[in-house]
């Protein structure tokens, strides 16, 4: 397949870097797709609120866990992205893969993200798990706008990264993934390293 534009050149020799691959005997996996859409616009759901998910309302890729009868975690990342916004990444470019990241403070699940480029803007038709559909400009979120520090509820005293952009908060597990691709795009770090932009709100 032909690149679907050059304006992804940077994220394509970024992601040709090896990843981490965290998994191991006794890990359950799973795997998550972010796409990005011409305009380099990275895009995201928001979970919706159910009960028993420790997940619920956060904002995060389409993805899931692997079952039995997957052939691979990117196939698990194909067939989430499908379920949960009608999103067939068959015709997609696969750009390539994050490291693994391991769940706090579950350890025992590994998630594998897959970064994929679509031709156009994806037309979604959410299913139950999903409350909504934002994105945000990559340019954006390299520069820091929106970036900020919160308290994780959890545990006292823990500064967490975050960012704001289309009326949600994106951190956590999520923004682990995309700090990887940040900072395998600029160097300039991740987590509570990676410095704020005067633009408080990313879009």
């Amino acid at each position: 397949m032909e690149p679907v534009t050059d304006e992804l050149a940077d994220v394509r020799a970024a992601l040709a870097r090896p990843a981490v691959d965290a998994t191991g005997a006794g890990v359950r996996r799973s795997a998550v797709a972010a796409m990005i859409s011409p305009g380099r616009r990275l895009w995201f759901i928001e979970r919706a609120l159910r009960e028993g998910d420790p997940w619920s309302g956060h904002v995060g890729f389409p993805g899931g866990r692997e079952h039995a009868d997957d052939p691979s975690l990117l196939a698990v990342a194909v067939r989430e992205t499908m379920e949960e916004l009608g999103v067939d990444l068959g015709a997609a470019e696969l750009l390539g893969r994050l490291d693994d990241v391991r769940t706090r403070p579950v350890r025992s699940l590994m998630v594998r993200p897959f970064v994929f480029a679509l031709d156009r803007e994806p037309e979604v038709t959410p299913n139950h798990e999903v409350a909504g559909v934002v994105s945000a400009s990559l340019d954006h979120l390299l520069v820091g706008a929106g970036r900020g520090q919160m308290r994780w509820p959890a545990r006292v005293g823990m500064t967490l990264p975050c960012v704001d952009f289309a009326g949600v908060r994106l951190w956590g597990l999520t923004l682990l993934m995309v700090d990887d691709l940040l900072h395998r795009l600029d160097g300039r770090g991740r987590g509570l390293e990676r410095p704020t932009s005067e633009v408080r709100t990313a879009s």
